[in-house]
């Protein structure tokens, strides 16, 4: 009998087992076990344990008595075991095709596991360092398409997805946008109140919507003088305090400007004289440290600080100037609620739901990562 860990970060984990020699009981099996598992026992005969069995086909789960499950297997064989972690089930294949699956009821760690019990009988394991003979590839991306299939079934209000674009345009003042899409929703079924039947509140992301629009478009563009001078003017209790994150964001992007224009002395000075007055402010100190590296390479868009001279960069500047305009409406009942916009706010309930799921499964099956399911859906991000 053979064990090792079998990893959980994935969802789906498989490893295979060749039968060289069937011995002359053919009592060889395959499956999982856990950590204090009697190895004497074979996979399935005790608690804790699932296996599929080759003298008889039979899956055996924590007893002694086993169940019809799929052909024996012997001499020249090859069968593989799995644990499908999204479905929370254990597979079992035979020469590369897949036999059928059982409920998986078995908690903490778990190990894959082959035994042999007779005289002659040998086998050989392969965990991955030569190919399988199942396609485990192929029938990872098939789960993933059955999870995407049973997305898709789930219902939702009426025109929601209309509701959650607009509303994050609203909220981040892309007001042009804005008008084109509900000047083409003009000609589309869709009405006004189905914003509110979605649950869907617009009235504090109209805050402000053509002052946030403008001085988003000066922050895209780099124009971050005229971008401070239309706050002083608008909102000059939002850079009253010299010292704020706020300005700190501004400054910063003003230095970076300069860069970006290869005005290396303009940037010296500007560091001088205003980024200076951030240095012994703890919040600011690596954002501040990445900035002024700037200074040290030639090339400094391809450098480890390149990151600074993409337009993101500016999105970043720009949202949050956008935040703290919406939070300076008198109406607005949570400020933090201006950081994020509906469409941000499902996708973080989202990730939390993923992953307390996953936790439930003691932490087994792949990890929830938003950048990678942008990239599985084929969605671009803004720096591509």
């Amino acid at each position: 009998m053979c064990q090792s860990w079998a990893p959980t970060r994935s969802n789906a984990y498989y490893f295979e087992m060749k039968v060289t020699n069937a011995g002359d009981k053919g009592q060889v099996s395959i499956g999982f076990t856990c950590r204090d598992y009697n190895l004497r026992r074979q996979p399935g005969w005790e608690s804790n344990s699932c296996g599929y069995h080759g003298d008889d086909g039979f899956i055996y789960r924590g007893h002694g008595k086993g169940e019809a499950f799929g052909p024996t297997y012997t001499t020249g064989d090859t069968v593989g075991a799995g644990i499908n972690y999204a479905s929370q089930e254990f597979f079992f294949t035979k020469n590369g095709k897949l036999v059928g699956t059982v409920d998986k009821d078995i908690k903490g760690p778990l190990y894959p596991t082959v035994a042999v019990h007779g005289q002659n009988e040998k086998v050989t394991v392969n965990f991955g360092q030569q190919h399988f003979l199942f396609d485990i590839k192929t029938y990872r991306s098939e789960e993933i398409l059955k999870q995407r299939k049973l997305f898709e079934k789930l219902p939702l209000p009426p025109n929601v997805s209309h509701w959650i674009v607009r509303s994050y345009l609203l909220h981040y003042g892309y007001q042009d946008t804005l008008s084109s899409f509900d000047a083409e929703s003009e000609n589309s079924s869709l009405r006004n109140p189905t914003a509110q039947e979605n649950g869907i509140s617009e009235q504090e992301d109209a805050y402000a919507l053509n002052h946030r629009k403008n001085l988003r478009q000066l922050i895209r563009k780099g124009n971050i003088d005229s971008a401070f001078r239309y706050l002083r003017n608008w909102y000059p209790q939002v850079v009253q305090v010299e010292t704020s994150a706020i300005c700190f964001l501004l400054h910063a992007q003003r230095f970076i400007e300069h860069i970006r224009d290869n005005q290396l002395l303009d940037a010296v000075n500007y560091a001088r004289t205003e980024l200076n007055k951030f240095l012994k402010v703890e919040p600011f100190e690596g954002m501040l440290e990445d900035a002024i590296a700037l200074l040290a390479y030639d090339n400094p868009a391809k450098s480890c600080v390149g990151y600074l001279l993409k337009q993101s960069q500016r999105e970043f500047v720009a949202d949050a100037v956008n935040a703290v305009i919406l939070s300076t409406n008198p109406n607005t009942k949570n400020v933090e609620s201006c950081m994020y916009s509906c469409m941000e706010k499902l996708l973080r309930q989202l990730t939390l739901c993923v992953w307390e799921r996953r936790a439930l499964n003691e932490n087994q099956g792949e990890a929830f990562d938003l950048h990678r399911e942008q990239r599985r859906w084929g969605w671009k991000t803004l720096d591509d």
